[in-house]
């Protein structure tokens, strides 16, 4: 006969639940960082091809 102190520990060690949601919160931080990083990126070459855009056509209007 077990004791309800090795019962309680034995379906705590078997308990995987909480590492299943562990895992899935570890994959969308993964995620979200790189799709931060790719937003960033992105952010940089749109600002170049404006800063491009604004210096053409400034002087097309000769300002």
């Amino acid at each position: 006969m077990n004791s309800p102190i090795s019962d309680i520990l034995g379906r705590l060690l078997d308990d995987e639940s909480g590492a299943t949601a562990i895992e899935y919160g570890l994959i969308a931080m993964v995620v979200s960082v790189g799709i931060i990083a790719s937003l960033i990126a992105w952010a940089d070459a749109a600002n170049g091809l404006f800063a491009y855009i604004d210096e053409k056509v400034t002087g097309a209007l000769g300002s």
